[in-house]
């Protein structure tokens, strides 16, 4: 199992309940990370991915995870 550090924001948040949270899970990725999650945090499962960063970095859904990383999930948002 691998330790990382979760931030949640915008409809995230609401959905976890928390802006951040350390976790453990065997993700190689984060949409993996993020699968896991929606086990935890039912109402997430309602949500499409929309933006993660790694380390306060943009990245894509299937980057390599190694522990230790800090990832941040954005929800999709809209706007008008």
């Amino acid at each position: 199992m691998k330790q990382f550090t979760v931030k949640w924001f915008a409809a995230y948040r609401d959905a976890t309940g928390v802006d951040e949270e350390q976790v453990q899970s065997a993700a190689n990725s984060p949409a993996e990370l993020f699968a896991d999650m929606t086990k935890k945090h039912a109402d997430l499962a309602r949500y499409s991915r929309a933006l993660v960063a790694i380390n306060d970095e943009m990245a894509v859904w299937d980057a390599d995870l190694q522990g230790g990383e800090q990832i941040l999930f954005f929800p999709p948002v809209a706007g008008g």
